[in-house]
C-alpha cells in the first residue's frame, strides 16, 4: 500500500489556504467595507490553523468541528454583507473556495457531519444571496464535490483499516491454530514414543513366547496397560514422582485413574511440581481400594481433586453404593507452602 506523509497533506491544505486569504486580501478594494473581509479572513486564517496543527489523533475534536462549522457559517454573512450580487465581484467571492477547503479539512479528520452542514448551509446562503445560478458561477458546486470527494475517501480509507485490522486478527488466530497444531503433533509423538519405550519389551516378551504368559507377566501386562492409559489421560499430572506412587498403589491392588482435562496446563512449571508432589503424596498416604485424581477448571482454586475410596466389599468395587470415602483432597493453585496430606485431607469415616 502507498502511503502518503502526512506532513504533506498538511502542506498542501496550507497552500491552499493560504492563496484563499491572499485572494481576500488583494480583493479588500472590492467590498463597500473591508472591515468585514478582514474579520472574515482572521476567522478563517486561525480555523485553518488549528484544523491543520498536528495531533496525536487523526479525529478531529468535537468543539473543533463545531468552530469550523461556525466559521463557516459566518464568513459568508460577513463577506456577503458589503457585496453587491448584482455587481461583478471577482476574487472578492474567495469566501466559498475558503468554506469549501475548511469543510474539506473537516470532512477528512472524520467530522463528516459538521463537513457536509458547512457546504450544505453555504449552499443555502449562495441561493438567498444571489439566486440558484451562483451556485455554479460563485463555485459553490465544486466545495460540494470536494467535500463529497473526501467523504468516500475518508470512508474507504476507514473500510480499509478495518479490513487490515481484521487480518491481522485472522493471521493471529491462524498463527495460533498452527502452533497449537504443531504442540498437540508434538506431544503426540512424545506420547507414542513414550508408550513404545514402556510398553515395547513386554511386547518383544508376548512375541517370544507365543502369547503363553504366565500369571505374573499377565499381571505385569495389565500394569503396563494402565500406566500407558495414565500417559494419554494424565498428561500433566504425570511427573516421575507420581508415576512411582501410581504404580506402588496397583501393586497393592488399587485401582487408579488419572484424568487431566487442561485444568494445570498454563500454570507456572514451579507450581505446577508442588501440586504434583502433595498429589504423589495423597496417593502414597492413602489405603483405599479406588483412587481418582482430576484436574479442576481453569481459573478456579483448585487445581486437582483427590478422591479415595474404600470398598465395603470385595463385590463393592463393582456396586459404588457401598463405597466409602477415604478422604477428599483439594490441591489449590496457590500453595504459600508445602501441607501434609493428612492436613489437607477430609476423612470420610
Amino acid at each position: 500500500m502507498i502511503a502518503v506523509p502526512r506532513w504533506l497533506l498538511v502542506a498542501l491544505g496550507a497552500l491552499f489556504s493560504g492563496y484563499h486569504i491572499v485572494l481576500g486580501v488583494t480583493s479588500l478594494d472590492v467590498p463597500a467595507s473591508p472591515v468585514p473581509t478582514i474579520v472574515a479572513l482572521v476567522l478563517y486564517a486561525f480555523a485553518t490553523t488549528i484544523s491543520l496543527w498536528p495531533a496525536k489523533q487523526m479525529r478531529m475534536p468535537q468543539w473543533m468541528a463545531v468552530f469550523d462549522l461556525a466559521v463557516a457559517v459566518a464568513l459568508p454573512l460577513l463577506v456577503t454583507s458589503q457585496l453587491d450580487p448584482a455587481a461583478p465581484s471577482g476574487y472578492a467571492t474567495w469566501y466559498v473556495a475558503a468554506v469549501g477547503t475548511l469543510m474539506t479539512i473537516v470532512a477528512a479528520r472524520r467530522r463528516l457531519i459538521a463537513g457536509w452542514a458547512g457546504v450544505i448551509i453555504l449552499a443555502v446562503q449562495t441561493v438567498a444571496w444571489a439566486g440558484p445560478m451562483a451556485l455554479g458561477t460563485l463555485g459553490v458546486i465544486g466545495s460540494i464535490v470536494w467535500v463529497a470527494i473526501t467523504h468516500m475517501l475518508t470512508s474507504a480509507l476507514a473500510k480499509a483499516a478495518r479490513d487490515t485490522r481484521a487480518f491481522a486478527r485472522a493471521e493471529r488466530e491462524a498463527a495460533d491454530w498452527q502452533a497449537a497444531q504443531d504442540a498437540h503433533l508434538f506431544e503426540g509423538r512424545l506420547r507414542i514414543a513414550q508408550t513404545s519405550r514402556i510398553a515395547a519389551p513386554m511386547l518383544r516378551r508376548i512375541i517370544e513366547r507365543g502369547g503363553d504368559l504366565t500369571d505374573a507377566q499377565r499381571r505385569e501386562c495389565r500394569m503396563l496397560e494402565a500406566a500407558i492409559r495414565d500417559e494419554i489421560r494424565g498428561r500433566m499430572l504425570l511427573d516421575d514422582d507420581v508415576r512411582d506412587r501410581v504404580r506402588e498403589a496397583r501393586e497393592r491392588g488399587a485401582m487408579v485413574s488419572l484424568l487431566d482435562e487442561g485444568g494445570i496446563d498454563e500454570m507456572p512449571d514451579e507450581a505446577r511440581e508442588a501440586v504434583l508432589a502433595q498429589l504423589a503424596e495423597a496417593i502414597a498416604a492413602s489405603r483405599a481400594d479406588r483412587i481418582v485424581a482430576r484436574t479442576a477448571a481453569a481459573g478456579g482454586p483448585t487445581a486437582v481433586t483427590v478422591v479415595g475410596v474404600l470398598a465395603a466389599s470385595a463385590g463393592a468395587l463393582v456396586d459404588e453404593d457401598d463405597d466409602e470415602v477415604e478422604f477428599w483432597l483439594e490441591i489449590p493453585r496457590e500453595q504459600p507452602q508445602r501441607a501434609s496430606t493428612g492436613g489437607e485431607a477430609t476423612s470420610g469415616q
